[in-house]
């Protein structure tokens, strides 16, 4: 089989372990890994690693031509606490970045690409709960912005020029590999780390802000087999919803409290409550399913005990 992957943006948490992933399955030489920064170790020492701006059309298309590139993951952005902070810088790296890939598409250089959105394309006047597929869109942060008008241009991009470009709304993800990026989910993360150091956590979130969470292994099967399905079963072409598990501050802290008893939780919300108000608190992801098979495997005890004994020596 034919394949070479190119993952824009593998230094960050989603791009590391996905590219992990796809080396083991394609091979580690048929997956080069770039990102503006060197990457963690196991990226750069398994396989092809690029220093590239995704911000450079040129730099982009020559990594393509060079590598013969056939599938590009465009897993680079800026992401929603960061991006209120830099709204300007962050719509041009978001929008600059996802047009690049397209119009390298459109001109016949990439067969295939992944684009990632989120549940942040939601705003305050979406259902929370149960969230369809199609539903009011009407986001009230940088991030959604940009990711809302990247799917349009997507949609655009697949039905205008034939682009096979394919997108999965992510929730809140949670890995033990990488640091938070900057995203309003961030603290179910950073809470086990905490946890597992101080014994107690400050949330800048409420205790009652239910948010839709997913752990990263489920992640990364979506995102890839979404890539791996049948044209014909991809039918959406802006974004699909994308579920797992929801969860708020209070349920997290009695998951680890059944591993820490003596975790102890305490609140300081800040600018981020407002974003995640702004979110949904549970994803219907039923047509995700029914396309191309979607199905998550881990839950929200699963995640804690996993995350847990894999975090644990570095606080020993």
């Amino acid at each position: 089989m034919k394949k070479r992957i190119l993952i824009i943006g593998a230094s960050g948490q989603i791009g590391t372990e996905l590219t992990m992933y796809l080396r083991g399955i394609y091979g580690n030489h048929k997956v080069i890994a770039s990102d503006i920064r060197e990457a963690a170790d196991e990226v750069m020492n398994s396989g092809p690693f690029e220093i590239l701006d995704t911000m450079d059309y040129d730099a982009i298309q020559n990594v393509v031509i060079s590598y013969e590139i056939t599938d590009v993951y465009l897993m680079a952005a800026m992401l929603s606490a960061t991006a209120e902070k830099f709204p300007m810088k962050a719509w041009n790296l978001n929008m600059t970045s996802l047009f690049n890939v397209l119009n390298l598409a459109k001109e016949g250089k990439i067969e295939k690409i992944f684009w990632p959105s989120s549940i942040a394309v939601f705003g305050p006047t979406t259902p929370k709960e149960s969230t369809p597929q199609h539903t009011i869109m009407e986001p009230s942060t940088v991030y959604g912005i940009s990711k809302q008008t990247g799917e349009r241009w997507c949609e655009y991009y697949n039905k205008r020029y034939g682009v096979d470009v394919r997108s999965i709304r992510y929730p809140g993800l949670i890995s033990y590999k990488t640091l938070p990026g900057g995203g309003t989910t961030d603290y179910a993360v950073d809470i086990y780390h905490k946890a597992l150091k101080h014994k107690k956590y400050i949330c800048f979130l409420n205790s009652e802000t239910t948010l839709p969470m997913m752990f990263m292994s489920d992640a990364i099967r979506a995102t890839v087999n979404i890539m791996l399905a049948a044209t014909e079963d991809v039918k959406i072409r802006n974004a699909y919803n994308l579920a797992a598990i929801s969860f708020n501050p209070e349920d997290i802290t009695a998951s680890i409290k059944k591993h820490i008893p003596e975790f102890e939780i305490s609140y300081e919300p800040d600018f981020r409550q407002e974003i995640a108000d702004s979110w949904p608190q549970s994803i219907d992801d039923g047509i995700a399913r029914k396309d191309w098979g979607w199905e998550h495997e881990i839950n929200l005890d699963q995640m804690t005990e996993i995350m847990i004994d894999n975090l644990k020596k570095d606080y020993a």
